[in-house]
């Protein structure tokens, strides 16, 4: 059997050409913020990767795939259910034995670190307390209310190293003041990512990526497709060691 094949067969999830991810467990489903920031988050020199909220485990998972067989990472996710479909999608990966999953509140969970992270990463609730979400684990994954932006920022702060980076991909309006919470605290913003449906749209999100340490910071603009919306070549470029039909 062919591996398109295959990829016609598994339902409840999303197939890439390394790895197949289930995720009708979890609150949040695949999308292209989570593929956005596992393909764009700087891998130079990392050696030990947190995932903060890993859900299905896709940023695990992709960080697994652009790495060497040295680094190993850690996956942190509190709903249970979650933690434990991306620890089976994780088995089924070619990368099991780099990557581990962990069902704990991430503050608990860092204050028992030893050893500090290269890069973090997270794609973070976002959403006010609002419009009810249908499932208490929906809204645990949209919403501030479990782990706040503060918390998030000082979780990432006492986990990583001097010179590592914290990625999350963000709301363009929302990457604002998170950058804003973020420069308060003393991280210091080194790369930050525009990202367009179109040419002629407004940016709708953001891809940020602090460090505690002072540099220069490098900003770009990434369009998601063209004028006949087909994939931009930015996009392409970016996404097409995981996406199947690239």
């Amino acid at each position: 059997m062919t591996s398109d094949s295959k990829s016609v067969l598994r339902r409840n999830g999303f197939t890439f050409k390394n790895f197949f991810v289930a995720h009708d467990r979890c609150a949040m489903k695949v999308g292209t913020d989570g593929i956005l920031l596992g393909a764009w988050s700087p891998i130079a020199r990392v050696k030990r990767v947190l995932d903060i909220g890993a859900g299905s485990g896709l940023l695990a998972l992709m960080l697994a795939q652009r790495t060497d067989k040295s680094v190993t990472i850690d996956a942190v996710e509190l709903d249970e259910d979650a933690a434990e479909q991306a620890r089976e999608n994780v088995a089924e990966s070619p990368w099991a034995a780099r990557i581990q999953v962990h069902t704990a509140d991430i503050q608990r969970w860092v204050a028992g670190l030893t050893t500090r992270y290269n890069l973090i990463v997270s794609n973070p609730p976002y959403y006010e307390q609002g419009v009810e979400c249908s499932t208490p684990q929906r809204e645990q994954a949209r919403y501030t209310t479990t782990l706040d932006h503060q918390t998030l920022l000082t979780c990432a702060a006492d986990a990583i190293t001097e010179d590592g980076f914290f990625c999350v991909v963000l709301p363009e309006n929302i990457g604002q003041s998170f950058t804003q919470s973020a420069l308060s605290m003393g991280w210091h913003l080194r790369l930050r990512t525009d990202v367009a449906e179109t040419e002629v749209r407004l940016p709708h999100r953001v891809l940020l990526a602090f460090s505690p340490k002072a540099g220069e910071c490098f900003s770009d603009r990434l369009v998601i497709r063209g004028p006949e919306q087909q994939y931009s070549e930015g996009y392409t470029a970016l996404t097409q060691a995981f996406y199947l039909f690239m």
